[in-house]
């Protein structure tokens, strides 16, 4: 069978290869005294709180699961809109809000409706891979420009000029990023959006961990610069509802009939149960629920990151959002013998029972020195990790 080029493009997504490799050796150490702790997957421990249940459940009973508009249900964007508004002062008109199935979604729809072929869209490195994976599959380039702690691991205005060519089209960034749980500064975006506007481009925002921002600083959305900008937003992180499989995308007005007739093609509707259910994480109980829980991440993130510097995995930015910790490995992978963050990542599965991501994924800037730790797991977790982990490295 003759498989695509484009489908060739598309490398692995090496994060699931290893998860497999822990679920596997997570089965084979469950009776013993040290279970397999998952410290790898980039998912909330928390599942959707009770509101938000009882909402899918009562969905279901009253018979509301046909589909919806392309562009999710009415309510929902006017939910969006308000929360907006409410969360970052920004008046964001829910005409320009789409609703979409998971962030994946809208990541597509987006460099569907904006990206021709042979189309470059610059992106920092290290980055979440699908991102740039989602380029790929609209026939664009992705360009990966290696970044600095001292830059946050993020573009620059400098660097997007420095790299910006004939076939250039824009850049993806994501604030707060996976891996490194680092954002841009306001100040900083907006000289790269007038830059990228200056050259007839676009500037797409991956804000998926916004909401799990850490720092007064940080804390705001792009949609605060302009209306021209494209924000890819989600209910799985703040929100908590991974496998619901819900998002959203904010784009210019102009630009919601061409993503409408993508979506009504592709995917006819997002999830109608998942659509009314998080009609309820707008509720003020809702809210103040994720808000505990964004407390109780940055708690995780406040104990866990020292222990691992302690230890000689030095952490060079400490993030200001999401739940990641983006760790050079290179000194405790000398001290066990191995070579680099792929070959640590599976010592530490095998000889502490602690499954952690190599930096392999998230690009080829000095990736393969990198570890990328999730702290989405309960502090008792990540406690004991830290013990194994401190054991393994004496």
């Amino acid at each position: 069978m003759r498989i695509s080029k484009r489908a060739e493009r598309i490398e692995p997504f090496y994060v699931m290869e290893v998860a497999k490799a822990a679920a596997q050796m997570a089965r084979e150490v469950a009776r013993s005294d040290t279970p397999m702790i998952f410290l790898n997957i980039g998912e909330p421990d928390f599942t959707a709180p009770p509101l938000v249940q009882e909402a899918a459940a009562r969905a279901i009973r009253d018979g509301r699961t046909q589909y919806t508009h392309a562009t999710g249900l009415d309510a929902l964007r006017e939910r969006i809109s308000g929360w907006y508004t409410q969360r970052f002062g920004v008046d964001v008109p829910a005409r320009r809000i789409v609703v979409t199935a998971g962030a994946s979604a809208a990541l597509q729809l987006a460099c569907l409706a904006l990206v021709e072929a042979g189309d470059e869209i610059l992106m920092p490195d290290p980055s979440y891979p699908c991102n740039r994976h989602f380029v790929s599959a609209a026939d664009g380039n992705a360009v990966l420009i290696p970044t600095t702690a001292e830059e946050r691991y993020q573009l620059s205005a400098a660097k997007v000029q420095e790299h910006w060519g004939p076939k250039t089209r824009g850049v993806l960034l994501a604030s707060p990023s996976n891996p490194t749980g680092t954002s841009i500064h306001p100040e900083e975006l907006r000289r790269i959006h007038a830059f990228v506007q200056s050259k007839g481009g676009i500037t797409l925002l991956d804000e998926i961990y916004l909401g799990l921002s850490y720092e007064d600083t940080f804390g705001h959305t792009a949609l605060a610069i302009d209306d021209q900008v494209v924000s890819i937003n989600s209910f799985s992180k703040y929100f908590n509802m991974t496998g619901w499989r819900l998002g959203w995308m904010v784009v210019p007005e102009a630009l919601v009939p061409a993503v409408e007739r993508l979506a009504q093609n592709l995917f006819i509707c997002p999830s109608t149960v998942a659509q009314h259910a998080a009609l309820a994480c707008f509720e003020p109980e809702s809210i103040a629920e994720y808000e505990r829980r964004r407390a109780e991440f940055k708690a995780r993130r406040d104990w866990f990151i020292p222990q691992l510097q302690a230890m000689g995995l030095r952490v060079p930015v400490m993030p200001d959002g999401a739940f990641y910790a983006w760790a050079d490995c290179s000194e405790a992978a000398q001290r066990l013998g191995v070579q680099g963050s792929w070959d640590f990542a599976f010592a530490a599965m095998e000889r502490a029972h602690v499954a952690v991501t190599p930096g392999r994924d998230f690009g080829h800037a000095e990736t393969s020195r990198f570890i990328r730790f999730s702290t989405a797991n309960a502090m008792a977790q990540l406690q004991e990790a830290a013990a194994r982990l401190k054991d393994l490295l004496r």
